[in-house]
């Protein structure tokens, strides 16, 4: 009798283990959750990086590019020509 419900209590305690405890199923469904998050955001980051690169490198020394400096002249600094007409 005592065997039995020694059985049982480990049996039952290794059983909430294995779903609950730390290795369990469930974190084991948050940990890849979290993992999928995560890839979007680096994924995310990645194209951002790639664009900051790609502004930067057109704002060079070696490669200017007129257009985007006078677009950031703007916005940045607020700068217009003499011969422009601002509406607001």
């Amino acid at each position: 009798m005592i065997f039995f419900a020694v059985s049982f209590a480990l049996g039952t305690y290794f059983t909430f283990a294995a779903v609950q405890g730390d290795f369990g199923l469930f974190r084991r469904v948050e940990i890849a959750a979290e993992r999928d998050m995560l890839s979007r955001k680096l994924t995310e980051l990645q194209s951002q990086i790639a664009r900051m690169e790609n502004l930067t490198q057109r704002l060079s020394d070696d490669y200017l590019d007129l257009d985007l400096l006078d677009e950031q002249a703007r916005s940045v600094l607020g700068l217009l020509r003499s011969d422009e007409i601002v509406i607001r």
